[in-house]
This record gives structure tokens, C-alpha cells and sequence, in this order.
């Protein structure tokens, strides 16, 4: 390296240290000052030094001579910055704000309810409105009320383990007897049959067991409602009187309703509930007149009552209430999703 090149390069150097220290505003800006130009193994004026090994042999004792007077004057460069920052009057904190108890506060959401929660309590309100108390029962069930009293006999494909969830253990809730997961909510209307004596005006809205492959329209775990009416003069065009109503007041007056043959073996005759809403008709549950079999299995005289019953499922009105597509949805507890409600 020619010597001119030499003392060019560390010239270039040195003024933009001064520079940049001269303009440095904070202790953080000297320091990395101190670390680009006189870094014991990165700096920028060690860098330089190394091309003094390419220098003729004449001239490097004037290369060594200006190099000496470039790192003295990095270093007072560096030292007046930071005296000069350490002279400094200190930058004034800012004090917080005063609390004023009187000015208008924003009201924070911590939280919501479930939209199954929210409908669920809606449909309380509706039923309640039209004369139907609640009615809870427990979960686990044993066969006699998920089954048996339902007329659904021991050798009826619904009963088949692997439709239901059946519990290795009977344990205490079923005082010893077969258990397992309820896989409707009727188990609660032979409850109440079972220890109410007629008329009788009740729904039940609670989770049910079904072992279904997770999909867009099924999952492990869902709710019903349950609805029950026991007295001395019912028919069909009250059960379709009391659901017109009901779908009405929950999806809105342009709902039409209607009845297709079904069976099941708790009602005679049976009955698939269809809505007509938003131009397609779409199906959310059963119902029919209790059988005489369930009737006498409660204790009740078939001959001096009769009844009807339904069941609805909340998810599918909740989805149609609100356009949701995929049932799993309510279930992946995404707050984006659930924060729309």
C-alpha cells in the first residue's frame, strides 16, 4: 500500500469519528462510537493499523506517526463527548397524571358468555314465557331411565355400545346399576314423571353423549332441549301450536314449521320437526305424543292423561341463528370466533 493511501484511509477515519461523537446525544451513541472506531478487535482504527504491514519499510515511520496522532485524536474525541454528557443537566422525567376520580371512565369487557351459554339462556326465556318451567337431571345415566322407560327395550339397536358411552364403573350416581353418559335429555322428563304427579309443562336444556366422529354437523358432545306436556286434553296441533311459537319468537315471524313422519320409541305417532327459514327447510329435532308404554312406566294411567314431547338441538338453532357453518367452532374456544358474540 502506498503511504498517500495509508494516510487518506486514516484521515477518512478520524473525521468521521469526530462526527460521529460530536453529534453523539446519549450515552448509548458514545458507546457504540467507542466500539466502531477504537474496538480492541473490531474498531475500525485496528482494521487500519493491520495495513502498515504492507507499507515500504521507508515509510512507516511516518505512517506510524500519523497513525498515533489519529488514535489521540479519536480518543479526545470520545473523552469530550462524554465529559459533555456527563456535564449535562438530566433529562426531566415525565411525572404520570394525577387520578381524577371524576372524569368519565371506559367500561372494560372482561369477559362474555358462550353463544351456546347465550342461547340456551334465551331459550329459557321463550319456553318460560310460554308456561314451561325447568327441569335439570344428572348426566350420568343409568338404563332404566335412558332406556327402558323410554320404551327403547333391551334388544333395540339404540342401546348398542357403540352408540352410547357406557361407564366401566356404575359408581354411586346409579346406585350400582349399569352407567353411562346420557345420550338424550328425555332421561329428565321420566325423572320428573317418575316423582310429579300430572299436568305437567317442562323443558330440560343440557349436554348429551353420542360417540359421533367430529364434523362440520356432529360432535362427541351437544345439547338438547327437551320439552314436556302432560294433561287430561293434548294433541298434535298443540305441539305444533307450542313449537310455531317457539320458532317464531327465536328465528323470526317468516318461519314456517312442519311435521314429517317419523318414529321413535317414546312417541306414538312420531314426528320429524322441519323450519322453513332463510328459503330452505331445515330439520332440528323430534317429536310426538308420549307412548302409553312411557305413561305407564311413570305410574301414570294412559287412559285418564296423555301428552306430547319435543327435542330440539341448540347448536343447530344457534347456528342458524347466526350463520355458522361448522359445529366444532363453538368448541376450539378461539377468542376471535367467540369474541363475535
Amino acid at each position: 500500500m502506498a503511504l498517500a493511501d495509508f494516510l487518506k484511509q486514516l484521515d477518512d477515519v478520524a473525521a468521521q469519528a469526530v462526527q460521529v461523537f460530536g453529534s453523539a446525544t446519549d450515552a448509548e451513541a458514545v458507546e457504540a462510537g467507542r466500539v466502531e472506531f477504537l474496538g480492541a478487535k473490531q474498531g475500525r482504527l485496528k482494521a487500519a493499523q493491520k495495513g502498515m504491514g504492507v507499507i515500504d519499510k521507508a515509510d512507516r515511520p511516518a505512517a506510524g506517526k500519523r497513525f498515533n496522532e489519529v488514535k489521540e485524536q479519536i480518543d479526545a474525541a470520545f473523552q469530550a463527548a462524554s465529559e459533555r454528557l456527563a456535564a449535562a443537566p438530566p433529562v426531566a422525567k415525565q411525572t404520570a397524571p394525577q387520578f381524577d376520580p371524576t372524569v368519565p371512565g371506559t367500561p372494560l369487557r372482561i369477559g362474555r358468555l358462550h353463544p351456546i351459554t347465550q342461547t340456551i339462556e334465551e331459550l329459557k326465556d321463550i319456553m318460560g314465557r310460554l308456561g314451561f318451567s325447568v327441569a335439570d337431571g344428572p348426566e350420568i345415566e343409568d338404563e332404566w331411565h335412558n332406556f327402558e322407560a323410554l320404551n327403547i327395550p333391551r334388544e333395540h339397536p339404540a342401546r348398542d355400545p357403540l352408540d352410547n358411552f357406557y361407564l366401566a364403573a356404575a359408581g354411586q350416581a346409579t346406585g350400582g346399576k349399569t352407567a353411562l353418559l346420557r345420550s338424550q335429555t328425555s332421561t329428565v322428563q321420566i325423572r320428573v314423571m317418575e316423582n310429579t304427579p300430572p299436568p305437567i309443562r317442562i323443558i330440560c336444556l343440557g349436554r348429551v353423549y353420542r360417540p359421533d366422529t367430529a364434523d362440520a354437523t356432529h360432535y362427541p358432545m351437544f345439547h338438547q332441549m327437551e320439552g314436556l306436556l302432560i294433561d287430561t286434553h293434548v294433541t298434535m296441533a298443540d305441539l305444533k301450536s307450542v313449537l310455531r311459537l317457539f320458532a317464531t319468537s327465536y328465528l323470526g315471524r317468516d318461519v314456517h314449521i312442519r311435521f314429517r313422519p317419523s318414529f321413535f320409541p317414546f312417541t306414538e305417532p312420531s314426528v320429524e320437526v322441519d323450519f322453513h327459514w332463510d328459503g330452505q327447510w331445515i330439520e332440528f329435532g323430534g317429536a310426538g305424543m308420549v307412548d302409553p308404554n312411557v305413561l305407564q312406566a311413570v305410574g301414570y294411567d294412559p287412559e285418564k292423561v296423555i301428552g306430547f314431547a319435543f327435542g330440539l338441538g341448540i347448536e343447530r338453532l344457534c347456528m342458524r341463528r347466526h350463520g355458522i357453518t361448522d359445529i366444532r367452532e363453538f368448541y376450539k374456544n378461539d377468542v376471535r370466533f367467540l369474541h363475535q358474540f
